[in-house]
């Protein structure tokens, strides 16, 4: 549930948007990206958003439908443009965003009436984040939707089988005044989530922690005791996770060369969801997520670069994220390692 939009990203890299000649057009917005994510994998995925009454949005219905998304919870806010993102290509760990979601974004007009609890309910995951906090309506929509998991008995999502309510902390500061003003929501939401996700910079500003162990307890102790998995991503130094029943697990990236980072964390979402429900092992659901990552760093795009299930047991068997390059230029070659957030 979340953010979506029209990612334009240079085909020339290394220069500014001022030098670049043209763009690739693909379906952008974190959650969007998730979702997507997870459908390569072989999940049965939806996503609940809007977008303009406008060509990109027709754009954005077409794209969710060719990658297997369920778009039928995806309705139009006539009143506000489809938004577009560009983005500048500073390889390995430079990528400026410009956010053109004014006068107010689609995705941002969700109202609480127009959700189907129902589905939200049934699903095995649900996975919300915390830009859909920024503003009204999105803001109660999306803490309805997590108070109506928990409503359900939602106490999966410890590493195992089963259910889970994942809240990606998502911080994007340019949609806030200052992190002082997320907080209360951030807490409100981790109230209602078994599964809590985000790079240094976000658990800083849910929880005032910056090191990785402190930020992971500090989410496990959320006001509620609902958090029963805190998954900490650390960039270069890999990805940290700890369950509340003590379980503990922390893996290194893969070495990739990086294209555009932007679509990395993405990744790792999807193929984290795919592991939750896959089984209980919670190393091993770590270790595909970040090779996940480190595919798509190492790939220009976002959404149309999420890997399939092969590519990332040959990410995985080669110890790197490097697996050839495609006719969309997709692909790279070579060594280094992902930034921390897409």
């Amino acid at each position: 549930m979340g953010r979506l939009g029209v990612d334009l990203y240079p085909l020339q890299t290394g220069v500014g948007l001022d030098r670049v000649e043209s763009f690739g057009k693909f379906l952008g917005g974190s959650p969007a990206n998730v979702a997507v994510a997870a459908a390569r994998l072989g999940l049965r995925t939806a996503l609940v958003s809007r977008t303009g009454a406008d060509p990109f949005g027709t754009f954005l219905h077409r794209e969710l439908k060719g990658f297997g998304v369920d778009d039928r919870w995806v309705t139009e806010a006539a009143a506000y443009p489809t938004p577009v993102t560009f983005c500048e290509v500073f390889p390995p760990d430079d990528f400026p965003l410009y956010f053109y979601r004014l006068p107010k974004a689609p995705d941002l007009e969700i109202h609480p009436h127009e959700l189907d609890l129902g589905a939200i309910r049934a699903a095995r995951v649900f996975w919300a984040t915390g830009t859909g906090l920024c503003a009204e309506p999105s803001r109660t929509a999306t803490l309805e939707a997590l108070r109506a998991r928990s409503g359900a008995g939602d106490g999966g999502g410890d590493g195992g089988a089963g259910r889970a309510t994942v809240f990606d902390l998502d911080w994007r500061p340019m949609f806030w005044t200052d992190p002082a003003e997320a907080r209360p929501y951030y807490a409100e939401a981790l109230r209602h989530a078994t599964v809590a996700v985000g790079n240094l910079d976000e658990c800083e500003v849910a929880t005032g922690e910056r090191d990785p162990e402190a930020a992971a307890r500090a989410l496990l102790a959320s006001d509620g005791g609902t958090v029963r998995l805190a998954v900490v991503k650390q960039g270069p130094k890999g990805v940290l996770a700890l369950a509340a029943d003590g379980t503990r697990a922390e893996v290194p990236p893969l070495p990739v060369e990086v294209v555009n980072g932007l679509g990395a964390g993405d990744a790792f979402g999807g193929a984290l969801v795919h592991g939750l429900l896959a089984g209980p092992d919670l190393e091993e659901a770590l270790r595909r997520a970040n090779a996940a990552g480190s595919i798509v760093a190492g790939r220009l795009a976002c959404s149309s670069a999420m890997p399939d299930p092969a590519e990332i047991a040959e990410a995985l068997a080669r110890g790197t994220g490097t697996i050839g390059t495609g006719a969309d230029g997709t692909g790279t070659t070579g060594t280094g390692t992902p930034p921390e957030k897409g």
